[in-house]
């Protein structure tokens, strides 16, 4: 599948953001869809993942609460609503597809993932 992010931007500290994903070629519903990003000079980290139905959903403690991922598998597309952002939020975050067509859980590893788009420029100003 080909991932295209967009929605990125500049914020304010306890300002608000949402990110979009939208999915191309295969069956979009047989992948579990997740949220990575990655600061300068850090490696990359997990941000949220969410299952094929999007009954299921996952996050680090780092954004548990003020990050909501979810899909709408009619549009292809996967979504990531940012509130409350700090500084330390500010990355490079990518949408990336993890193909289980028989499997309805998720997981976080990043290594799973087979499908990554290009990456969205957050930045949040103290």
């Amino acid at each position: 599948v080909q991932l295209q992010a967009s929605g990125g931007g500049l914020v304010q500290t306890g300002g608000s953001l949402r990110l979009s994903c939208v999915a191309s070629g295969d069956r979009f519903s047989d992948y579990s869809m997740g949220w990575f990003r990655q600061a300068p000079g850090k490696e990359r980290e997990f941000v949220a993942v969410i299952n094929r139905s999007g009954s299921t959903t996952k996050y680090p403690d780092s954004v548990k609460g003020r990050f909501t991922i979810s899909r709408d598998n009619a549009k292809n597309t996967v979504y990531l609503h940012m509130n409350s952002l700090k500084p330390e939020d500010t990355a490079v975050y990518n949408c990336a597809g993890d193909y289980l067509p028989t499997y309805h859980g998720v997981y976080s590893e990043r290594t799973r993932y087979d499908s990554w788009g290009q990456g969205t420029l957050v930045t949040v100003s103290s």
